[in-house]
């Protein structure tokens, strides 16, 4: 069968149509989606004023405590109440309230650190034992656990105690150093040690040695320092050459 001849125009004319029947169906469907998209809007605007409004409504609890009637109301406040609409639950608080103002703050007691800090006086030199000793006056003290005699220091109260010591030399040595010993019943323990390297390009070489340390001290041990140097040259002022104990 031969099939029937369709004018170009009736072609023409349903392209048209279909055309225009898809622009429609887009319009259409961008419509529904802007509509849809206002409607969520319009109901989170809704929801926004809502929230707003109870809040604007809310009172803290603190402030309703101080007024008369009620807080606010239970929806508005989400079920929360004010205790002064309940005259036994405001007696207990205001009882609570008495008792903490009455109660007064514990003052921590700090304990006073035994101290004492050491000047020079002079020096003795042993040939014997090859040593120069220190003798030694009281600069500052605070207790009385330790107690200084000539050049000892004697430890009464046992305990942790954080040991200083400096001095200064003027000597053509090309090493000094000094020694804290600690000798308790007999028997002798030395304590640090510091040596120090002398200039030798110098008409008068001097230098300083620092130590310092933590030890345990027992009662009735005494420290000496001591140079291992007989007639060493040291500078005897109060701020270059010194010696302190402080517990800790």
């Amino acid at each position: 069968m031969n099939k029937p001849n369709i004018p170009a125009c009736v072609w023409k004319l349903k392209v048209e149509v279909l055309k225009w029947f898809l622009v429609c169906t887009v319009a259409c469907t961008c419509v529904v989606v802007v509509y849809i998209q206002w409607t969520h809007i319009w109901m989170l605007k809704a929801e926004m004023f809502e929230i707003t409004q109870r809040f604007r409504n809310f009172r803290p609890l603190e402030t309703a405590r101080t007024e008369a009637g009620v807080c606010c109301d239970s929806a508005v406040c989400y079920g929360v109440c004010c205790y002064h609409r309940f005259p036994e639950r405001r007696k207990h608080d205001r009882y609570k309230r008495d008792v903490t103002e009455q109660r007064k703050p514990r003052k921590r007691r700090q304990k006073r650190h035994t101290f004492i800090h050491l000047v020079p006086v002079s020096s003795q030199s042993y040939n014997d034992h090859d040593t120069t000793v220190l003798s030694w006056a009281l600069g500052q003290s605070r207790g009385e656990g330790l107690q200084v005699s000539g050049d000892t220091v004697t430890v009464e109260a046992e305990g942790t105690y954080f040991i200083y010591s400096q001095v200064l030399y003027k000597n053509t040595t090309w090493l000094m150093g000094h020694v804290i010993t600690k000798r308790l019943k007999g028997a002798e323990t030395k304590l640090m040690k510091c040596l120090k390297s002398m200039p030798s390009s110098v008409s008068q070489p001097l230098n300083t040695c620092y130590t310092a340390g933590i030890y345990f001290l027992e009662s009735g041990s005494t420290l000496q320092l001591s140079v291992p140097r007989k007639s060493a040259e040291l500078i005897l002022t109060a701020h270059a050459t010194f010696m302190g104990l402080f517990s800790i």
